[in-house]
């Protein structure tokens, strides 16, 4: 089956990781997979959440420990904006989305991708908010 994205959708990701390297590594294997798609990244919650403001996306995607402002802060001020907006939380934590603290409430009923990343993993769950979003 193809992808949902690739069908003449339009979509745009935010992609907010305070690990350069890995932000680049995400943005570039997104930017392939999903050529249609408007790609927006930050290094931290505050500089995610002016892009947020300026671009609107569909769906974020956050790790959850950053500097400035953490993805649980940042995405608290986003769904106030709109609360809609589709989240997959980046963490190093193995247990279920909600029990670490630093997560905190409001991740319940978003994807949780546990570093290291595996892009299946990643792209099911992209292709999953999409489907959400375009029903």
């Amino acid at each position: 089956m193809g992808s949902v994205i690739n069908q003449g959708l339009t979509i745009s990701i935010l992609v907010v990781e305070d690990e350069a390297i890995a932000l680049l590594y995400l943005v570039t294997t997104l930017a392939k997979k999903y050529p249609n798609v408007m790609i927006h990244k930050a290094a931290n919650g505050r500089a995610g959440l002016e892009l947020f403001k300026t671009h609107m996306p569909e769906i974020v995607i956050t790790d959850i420990n950053m500097p400035e402002m953490g993805g649980a802060q940042m995405a608290e001020k986003i769904r106030e904006i709109k609360p809609d907006t589709k989240f997959i939380v980046l963490t190093g934590f193995s247990g279920k989305p909600g029990e670490e603290n630093s997560i905190g409430n409001g991740f319940e009923n978003d994807h949780c991708i546990v570093k290291p990343i595996i892009f299946k993993e990643l792209f099911d769950a992209i292709e999953q908010c999409v489907g959400c979003i375009h029903q």
